[in-house]
């Protein structure tokens, strides 16, 4: 015995709109494509871009340096300890003990309208005053004093 097969009705159509909706859906990708090509295509296909025509190079401007005498001084009776100073590059140097009166000299090289910094810090080892001074260019910026013993202080421009 066999199994009996079923037959389609004749009005039946869900086949014919199964294929319809794969077609469509065929149909939409394929116009998603030629829209992107259309798009990308003709703007590649517009041959090579016009190159601007070749400047020389430009050289950075020349930077106008000046160069500062700079003097630190330490002032007092009975000499100053851990002194600390920012000196030429502004590298800090440091002294454990320095006999007073004290001096150091460098010259600082930098580009001109440049802020410097300028520091010099000193512990009183007392009794009586220590004084520190700055003198860039012979001019003296900063000037301070201390007479408590045992005390850091520092002159700073």
């Amino acid at each position: 015995m066999g199994v009996p097969t079923a037959a389609r009705p004749q009005g039946d159509c869900a086949g014919r709109a199964r294929s319809a909706g794969s077609f469509v859906v065929v149909l939409g990708v394929l116009a998603a494509a030629f829209a992107v090509s259309a798009y990308v295509v003709p703007r590649s296909a517009r041959g090579p871009v016009e190159e601007e025509p070749a400047s020389a190079p430009v050289a950075p401007a020349a930077v106008r340096t000046v160069s500062h005498t700079v003097v630190y001084e330490l002032l007092g009776e009975h000499g100053a300890r851990n002194v600390t100073f920012a000196a030429a590059g502004s590298a800090l140097t440091q002294h454990a003990e320095v006999a007073t009166p004290w001096s150091t000299q460098f010259t600082r090289v930098g580009p001109a309208g440049r802020t410097e910094f300028y520091s010099i810090a000193a512990r009183n080892p007392g009794p009586g005053e220590l004084r520190c001074r700055i003198v860039v260019d012979g001019v003296v910026v900063a000037e301070k004093a201390e007479t408590e013993p045992d005390r850091l202080f520092s002159c700073a421009v």
